[in-house]
């Protein structure tokens, strides 16, 4: 049988070797056994039971979950000669039924069902008559209730498969499975865990980064103007975003299209094949776009906000660089996309147990976006990766920035929870440190505590992202729903009695942007103006290095002047408008220039 199949991969894939993982899935198929695939998208998951298909006597059902995947899948089989089709909602009922009618004559080998079709009446009974001796279950996380994408038809397919007169081997496959979810796969298909092949779930070509603290909007920009050509793809959390960030792309001259839930079936269909035949260079989209999508050349995934989980993440990332070539995969965090998810966990219909775990789920994601390790390792750890090294090509691993020692202001800000007895969360230890005079600070007689006020020289936002750091690096947990509390961990131990140290980099600095000469030289004479009426030096004002910071950010709003380093609130409300008006007239002024060039 090995031969056999070496064959078939060769004269209807034409690759000459498989790989990792993908001769033992179709051994254990072809001799019988159920098996449960865990493999990296792009891993070639679909070749495990379409081999098997082509060398069984049966027909092999594959129930997937998108009907834009199945589409894709039976045009590809059917260009490389193979005999398969798909059921699904796309199709008139005449259309299916003539389907069916050959499926059961036995003239296709594969055919492609969408879960909610074992719902319908009847259906079971159609099946029977089919000679289906391998069932294949793909995108096999939704049938895990703690998988990110829970389909519930999907637990349909354990009764179906027992209806069969003969039961049909069984194989299952995923790209995403945490070990909670991999034993729930298992116990609900029947699989023995013994009979699970996990060929891991590195992806040594995708360069993984995350971006904070500088503008979001401007960073895609210049992004996108330095890969024009390349194919990519931008998530976004909500449909609105989504519009708004398309019409911008589109505004710059971008060739931009997007995908969304709110659209009607046919513009979204119109848009994914357009960037499916690169007549769109870039697809701005939500979740609702991308499983399952076969585009190989998919240069870059940026996520312009922050997913609710890692699993989430890391499928949607992996649409990039599905044909090895090296890839960017580029989350935007900021602070509010936190709040964001949350409130959509809140909304969810979801019992408590759920929310609960969505949360976890949120906080571990939260820590991802904090974390100065490995990033590949710490998405390898999530997955039950025991053993994670350090990848050497992501944005942490490349990182050459220096460390600084903040162990005594990690000492203050753990010394403060144990002193709140570990009962308050982020916001109100936040408060506490700095000292806030909030009526629920002095009602819960807070201000009384002896770290109360004992950071109050660093601005609220500030000491929120250390906790975020010291969350994110395991020194603190946070436990609870929608409201959690900060918890020591054990790691914090030896920081408070001061044995151990804890280090801290700066900034992440993704884009090297250039530094515009002629804005710097107007900061510094406003910045100087400002000086004589204060009578201070002009460093006081602002440092040359927060000047520098500035005409690379362009800061347009609040918002974005509190990211420059060495702007609190206070310079916020006492400079902000006068620096960000000059930087607003200077961009104008460009443009301006620029567009009488091109007259």
């Amino acid at each position: 049988m090995e031969a056999a199949a070496q064959q078939i991969l060769k004269q209807y894939f034409g690759y000459d070797a498989f790989r990792p993982g993908q001769q033992q899935i179709i051994d254990q198929i072809l001799s019988g056994r159920d098996t449960l695939g865990i493999m990296p998208t792009g891993g070639g998951k679909s070749l495990c039971y379409q081999i098997p298909a082509l060398l069984g006597r049966g027909v092999t059902l594959v129930i997937s979950p998108l009907i834009a995947l199945m589409k894709d899948q039976v045009d590809a089989l059917t260009n490389s000669g193979i005999p398969a089709t798909y059921i699904n909602s796309s199709l008139t009922f005449q259309e299916s039924g003539i389907r069916l009618s050959g499926a059961r004559q036995g003239r296709y080998k594969l055919v492609y069902i969408a879960p909610e079709r074992l719902e319908l009446p009847g259906f079971m009974h159609t099946l029977e008559q089919m000679d289906v001796d391998l069932v294949a279950v793909d995108e096999a996380h939704c049938i895990s209730q703690w998988g990110h994408d829970f389909r519930p038809s999907y637990r349909q397919i354990a009764t179906m498969i027992d209806q069969f007169p003969k039961r049909p081997v069984v194989t299952a496959l995923t790209a995403t499975a945490t070990p909670r979810v991999t034993e729930d796969i298992c116990r609900l298909l029947g699989i023995p865990q013994d009979h699970v092949v996990a060929t891991g779930f590195a992806r040594d070509n995708l360069f993984f980064q995350v971006v904070s603290g500088q503008n979001p909007a401007r960073f895609l920009r210049d992004y996108l103007k330095a890969n024009r050509d390349q194919p990519g793809i931008i998530y976004a959390a909500t449909r609105k975003e989504v519009d708004r960030l398309h019409d911008a792309l589109q505004k710059e001259g971008f060739a931009a299209g997007k995908y969304h839930a709110g659209m009607s079936e046919e513009a979204r269909a119109a848009n994914q094949e357009h960037f499916l035949y690169d007549d769109l260079s870039v697809l701005v989209a939500t979740n609702a776009f991308g499983m399952g999508i076969n585009k190989s050349n998919v240069r870059y995934v940026i996520h312009y906000n922050m997913p609710r989980n890692i699993e989430a993440y890391y499928q949607e990332a992996g649409r990039a660089g599905r044909d090895g070539g090296k890839s960017d995969c580029i989350l935007l965090f900021s602070p509010q996309d936190i709040r964001l998810q949350k409130f959509f966990i809140d909304q969810s219909e979801m019992d408590d147990a759920l929310k609960g775990e969505e949360y976890r789920k949120l906080e571990q994601m939260i820590g991802y976006c904090h974390t100065e390790t490995c990033l590949q390792s710490y998405i390898l750890r999530y997955f039950g990766a025991r053993e994670a090294v350090s990848c050497g090509h992501c944005g942490n691993c490349l990182d050459t920035r220096g460390k600084s020692d903040i162990s005594e202001t990690a000492q203050k800000i753990l010394s403060c929870v144990r002193r709140l007895h570990e009962r308050y969360g982020k916001t109100m230890v936040t408060k506490v440190l700095a000292g806030a005079s909030d009526q629920k600070v002095l009602s819960f007689k807070l201000d009384r505590v002896s770290t109360y006020g004992i950071m109050k020289e660093q601005p609220q936002r500030q000491i929120s992202e250390l906790i975020d750091f010291l969350t994110a690096e395991g020194y603190l947990t946070q436990q609870g729903g929608a409201y959690p509390v900060l918890k020591l961990t054990e790691r914090a131990v030896p920081v408070l009695k001061g044995e151990t140290k804890v280090f801290k980099k700066g900034k992440v600095r993704a884009v090297q942007l250039e530094v515009h000469n002629q804005l710097f030289e107007t900061l510094k004479k406003i910045r100087k103006e400002l000086a004589q009426k204060e009578y201070v030096p002009p460093y006081i004002i602002f440092s040359d290095q927060s000047l520098r910071e500035m005409s690379a950010q362009l800061p347009q709003t609040d918002r974005d002047f509190l990211m420059i380093k060495g702007v609190g609130q206070q310079k916020l409300e006492k400079y902000g408008q006068a620096f960000m008006e000059a930087i607003a007239a200077y961009e104008k002024d460009s443009s301006e220039t620029a567009a009488a060039k091109e007259d």
